[in-house]
């Protein structure tokens, strides 16, 4: 038996996406990860879990703004419908991809039918698995805010984290212990903030621990912890890229399915409005395989899923043999079992990556032959006696490493704009402006602060790519934040159904507190 552990670690995030309005893009956002990542995902943990040949252990972070998502009726009411779209599409096209068209509808059908089965709980199918601690659950920043850039108010950082908390207890009935750090976001003294708040670790970027002080000196590849109590692992570059990297790693593949070719482009947009969709944009109905990485998306060809599916088991296998082999070397030169850190989007494997489910199922199959065994973050904590003081550096998993990707050129005012509403939000919490007849207010108008403070929408202002819903989604927050909270510097009445029909679009966190913005004395 190899000494020594590997954790794979998972970030399982969308932002509030949520639209009253039926086939929308955000909508589409939502169920392409359910049908692709999350019904998948659910299966091959729970498939795995009551098989004899099999110990899958899985760390995941479910983000608050996803579990709104999963739990909205709205939403779980039009999911059929969207499948039942595609199911029709596919039947009807006219095609020379035949198997993997074939292929496609089987996976639609056994995802509907996993929908149906569980009465539409994904949640509850989470819970059960963390129960018999297949997983173990982490939460997230409320609406996955950049934290180091909302630190000029300690309360909206605290706002956050004590946001998410409650809603994970609220849900889950035990406070998380993990969280997942926005994008691995971390500056000096975060970990006090969320000690406050019942967070006892998290995963940085692996800079953030090589950079600690002191030095660790089991470098990544075990935990450090802070005077606050909070422990931090460190991500380990050798287990995630042969993963995480399209060019060089496993979902380049050549036989792997093709993410960029999608039906909604080939269609003429006649043919995209006889099903309701006014534009063109993806559909998840994806035919082709990659081919090679210069073939370009035209001369792409047709997906085989046999092919796929042997290519899956050998970069399992490979991927495997050689972790084992970076174990087996860490283990003569460390005095404890080296731990293997890998985290990665949870959408990845599925969305990104159609073969990642099948590749996860693969390494819970082949683990135990190569001698590796899987472990969540809580177990090796606990199986670790003595954990090495040190501070950890400040820094993201970010294109360079820092706070580059959420603060530059073409999203830098977002953050003038939250530090303004911020300290706001925190005065009227504080200084006793919260009257009875208030707290409504207040509360609504904290909900629109916090989604206004998602990091997705400064990531996709930076990306270029549908940055005209990023801004718009931004100031909406904004703008329904000042009229609530100017309405009560004023004294201007707002009605019962001005304020309802808020809730009613707007309706996360219904346990959120103004106490949370409150300056600490």
């Amino acid at each position: 038996m190899t000494k020594g552990n590997l954790a794979i670690v998972l970030h399982a995030h969308l932002p509030y996406v949520r639209s009253e309005e039926p086939g929308s893009l955000e909508e589409d956002w939502f169920f392409q990860a359910l049908v692709e990542c999350y019904l998948p995902l659910l299966e091959t943990l729970e498939e795995a879990s009551i098989a004899k040949n099999q110990t899958p252990k899985l760390t995941i972070g479910l983000s608050p703004t996803l579990l709104s998502l999963l739990e909205d009726e709205v939403l779980k009411n039009r999911f059929e419908e969207w499948v039942k779209i595609r199911l029709e599409l596919l039947n009807t096209l006219e095609t020379e991809c035949i198997a993997a068209a074939l292929h496609l509808k089987g996976h639609l059908k056994r995802q509907l039918k996993s929908w149906k089965s569980c009465k539409r709980d994904l949640i509850g199918r989470f819970k059960k698995l963390q129960a018999s601690e297949v997983i173990d659950i982490l939460t997230c920043a409320a609406t996955h805010g950049y934290l180091p850039l909302l630190r000029e108010s300690p309360e909206a950082v605290r706002a956050q984290l004590k946001t998410a908390v409650r809603e994970h207890q609220r849900l889950f009935i035990e406070a998380p212990l993990g969280i997942w750090l926005p994008e691995c976001a971390y500056y000096e003294g975060l970990d006090k903030l969320m000690a406050e708040s019942g967070l006892r670790y998290a995963v940085l970027d692996g800079h953030g621990l090589l950079n600690a002080n002191p030095r660790p000196r089991y470098g990544l590849y075990a935990p450090i912890c802070t005077r606050s109590g909070v422990a931090f692992f460190g991500r380990d570059s050798e287990s995630t890229l042969p993963v995480w990297s399209a060019r060089d790693g496993y979902p380049g593949n050549p036989n792997y399915r093709e993410f960029h070719r999608d039906l909604g482009w080939d269609l003429s947009i006649e043919s995209l409005k006889k099903i309701g969709i006014r534009e063109k944009r993806p559909l998840g109905i994806k035919l082709f395989k990659i081919s090679s990485q210069s073939t370009s998306l035209e001369n792409k060809q047709a997906y085989d899923p046999q092919a796929a599916n042997e290519s899956v088991e050998k970069d399992a296998e490979s991927y495997l043999h050689e972790r084992k082999k970076q174990l087996i070397k860490l283990e003569k030169s460390m005095h404890i079992e080296p731990l293997l850190i890998a985290p990665f989007d949870a959408e990845l494997f599925g969305h990104w990556w159609f073969e990642g489910p099948k590749f996860l199922s693969n390494l819970f199959l082949k683990s135990k032959k190569e001698g590796i065994n899987l472990i969540t973050l809580k177990e090796s904590l606990r199986l670790t006696p003595q954990i090495q003081l040190c501070n950890p550096s400040p820094s993201s998993w970010g294109q360079g490493g820092f706070h580059n990707y959420w603060l530059n050129k073409s999203n830098d005012w977002i953050v003038h704009e939250w530090s303004k509403a911020g300290r706001e939000m925190v005065n009227i919490c504080s200084e006793g402006f919260i009257e009875e007849s208030n707290i409504k207010i207040i509360k609504q108008a904290g909900r629109e602060l916090l989604l206004s403070q998602s990091s997705d929408w400064s990531f996709i202002l930076k990306a270029g790519t549908t940055t005209g819903l990023a801004r718009e989604r931004i100031n909406l927050h904004l703008k329904r934040f000042w009229m609530l909270i100017n309405a009560i510097k004023d004294n201007k009445i707002i009605t019962d159904k001005t304020i309802e029909e808020l809730e009613k679009e707007d309706c996360i966190f219904p346990l959120i507190s103004p106490i949370d913005w409150r300056k600490q004395i």
